[in-house]
């Protein structure tokens, strides 16, 4: 097979070029060009915050119309056909890919940005705004977020396993609203090429920032110094694994490990209980939960319109959150799409929704609760900690408290690795099908083009760790939502056209028994 046929160059070096032309003034004139970055972006909190609240809001309401409506009971391939993978791999693939190592950083730590700046109105450091720190933590991977992710699934899948186009494209789940000239002309190139774009250039983030997850875990575990040398021996061991995982498959790799990773973490979770403060940390869960299904629509829908004042932490971040989050939205769909065959548009909506929303929440309660507990008994000065000094060091330090702490680190390490891992893994292999020229809806991608896209995301990555730029390719990626945020909505649309057109609803549904 000669390589034109395992590789679309057409939109896959126009994609790293972009990335080149982008990356080398970040890298040359990193603070001048985050500067400006920034500027940008606070330009856009004030005057567009309202606009992605609402979005997150209205395609949680597009969710749950497409879930119990007639389109809901659609099958993403043969009704006589069984799912894939059973509902326990099905929803442990998407934790894994969904969630990723962030929660382990913002389930131990976010809640602290918001003890230290809360809402108008709420002192700092306060019970009140500890409360809100962890509420807000869970809020961030609530049913907003898990929308974002999914809601161009149900069209990529139905192209994929109902109408059987052979590629696994942007381009075409939209075919049905552009025509076949726009599509396979400039139109089509271009959708294409921004989905890569915005996906290379995330996990170049990822890998980037998602280091020092492990290394300063790994100074306090042995006493070493935080090096770039240490930096690329994590990041070298983590790429081999992930680019392992990809290479495998779906079936040998990504959900082995994903299913593997939820047994883990649930040990994890549980010997914290039972070393740590485990009745404070089921009580401060309890608070939590509480506090945020109290305050759900104050978080969803506040701007403090009628406070004159910098934007609070909980302002801010939502919207680049959302917008963050919007760059990686093609990508959870079309590998949620790959993964649905069998699945109702209903249960893939849904278990999206559900699951690692569900995970989440446990997580952040789990970790956050024991780094409260440890601010409140004053063993760790954690607001402290993460202003003055490397965040990051913060979450050995609370995990040294515990009994054993180095054998609670060193499996927070793992837990993270693996996290990381399952988040790449799928990354490589959704934009190594996403370029392929074979057939994906009978195939799987070339596994050398895998291993080509894994050493793309490492190189870019190394390159910038090294000499600058990952910053402000962090904030171009949450800018880059923008555009993504139309996408999403002309696809929800594509969907229903397609599933009226074809009268799915009637004729691709699983018969009753």
């Amino acid at each position: 097979m000669s390589k034109r046929r395992w590789i679309d160059y057409k939109i896959f070096v126009p994609s790293l070029l972009i990335i080149v032309a982008i990356s080398i003034p970040f890298a040359l004139y990193e603070s001048a060009s985050l500067e400006v970055l920034n500027v940008i972006f606070n330009y856009i909190v004030d005057v567009f915050s309202w606009g992605y609240l609402w979005y997150g809001v209205i395609l949680v309401g597009a969710g749950l119309y497409l879930s119990f409506s007639k389109y809901g009971q659609v099958v993403l391939g043969d009704p006589a056909e069984k799912p894939r993978f059973t509902l326990f791999e099905y929803a442990s693939i998407l934790i894994a890919m969904g969630v990723g190592s962030t929660i382990m950083r913002t389930g131990m730590l976010q809640w602290t940005s918001v003890a230290n700046d809360p809402p108008a109105g709420v002192d700092p450091g306060s019970a009140e705004a500890i409360l809100w720190g962890n509420a807000y933590s869970m809020f961030l991977w609530g049913f907003q977020v898990f929308a974002i992710f999914v809601m161009i699934a149900p069209a990529m899948g139905y192209i994929l396993h109902v109408k059987k186009r052979p590629l696994m494209r942007i381009s075409e789940a939209c075919r049905v609203l552009l025509g076949d000239k726009l599509t396979d002309g400039w139109a089509g190139k271009a959708l294409d090429v921004l989905f890569l774009v915005s996906i290379l250039m995330g996990a170049a983030v990822t890998l980037g920032l998602g280091a020092p997850i492990i290394t300063y875990n790994l100074s306090a575990l042995f006493g070493i110094e935080v090096t770039f040398g240490l930096t690329i021996t994590v990041t070298l061991i983590w790429v081999a694994l992930f680019s392992l995982s990809a290479y495998l498959g779906i079936e040998k790799g990504i959900k082995r490990l994903s299913t593997f990773n939820m047994y883990l973490a649930g040990l994890f979770a549980f010997f914290i209980l039972v070393a740590g403060p485990g009745v404070f940390i089921l009580n401060y869960f309890t608070d939590s939960v509480s506090f945020l299904l109290t305050n759900y629509l104050s978080i969803s829908l506040n701007t403090d319109s009628v406070y004159q004042g910098q934007a609070s932490h909980i302002q801010s971040n939502t919207v680049f959150w959302f917008a963050y989050s919007a760059t990686w939205a093609m990508l959870h769909s079309v590998f949620a799409a790959k993964i649905s065959k069998g699945r109702t548009i209903k249960e893939m909506i849904l278990t999206y929704f559900l699951a690692p929303t569900v995970i989440s929440w446990v997580a952040t309660g789990v970790l956050g609760g024991l780094g409260v507990h440890r601010y409140l008994t004053g063993e760790v000065s954690i607001l402290n900690l993460v202003e003055n000094e490397e965040r990051m060091a913060a979450i050995p330090a609370i995990l040294s408290t515990l009994p054993f702490g180095e054998i609670f680190i060193g499996v927070f390490i793992v837990v993270a690795l693996i996290f990381l891992t399952t988040t790449l893994d799928s990354t490589t292999y959704t934009v190594a099908a996403y370029t392929s020229t074979s057939d994906m809806s009978k195939n799987e991608p070339p596994r050398i083009l895998r291993i080509v896209i894994a050493a793309v995301i490492t190189v870019i990555s190394l390159v910038l760790m090294r000499v600058g730029g990952l910053a402000p390719l962090e904030v171009i990626s949450g800018l880059m939502g923008l555009p993504i945020i139309i996408v999403q909505f002309v696809l929800i649309y594509a969907a229903k056209k397609m599933i009226d057109e074809d009268q799915a609803w009637k004729y691709n549904i699983r018969k009753n028994s």
